[in-house]
């Protein structure tokens, strides 16, 4: 994201961070080999998008952080035992 050579996190930079530690917090309330699962599948997502999402297209990356925030609350439900993540049809990535 940039923040590693000195430079200054934008807001949206600094949402996505938060975003992806508080999945990665969500994932510890569930059993050790579904919190393993869950972290992979959060980790390749946010690396994914972090590779193929423009970072100049701040509607899509709106959209992508609200989409999250849905998912996030379901996976803090305790009735929540799975996660899983799936590319929007017809998404324009650039």
């Amino acid at each position: 994201m940039g923040g590693t050579n000195g430079q200054k996190l934008s807001g949206l930079q600094k949402q996505v961070l938060s975003m992806y530690r508080e999945f990665l917090r969500a994932a510890r309330s569930k059993s050790p080999e579904d919190r393993r699962k869950m972290e992979l599948i959060v980790s390749e997502e946010f690396h994914r998008n972090a590779k193929e999402v423009d970072r100049k297209n701040f509607i899509y990356i709106e959209y992508l952080l609200r989409r999250a925030k849905k998912q996030l609350d379901q996976l803090k439900s305790s009735d929540t035992i799975s996660l899983s993540f799936m590319k929007p049809s017809g998404s324009e990535a650039k």
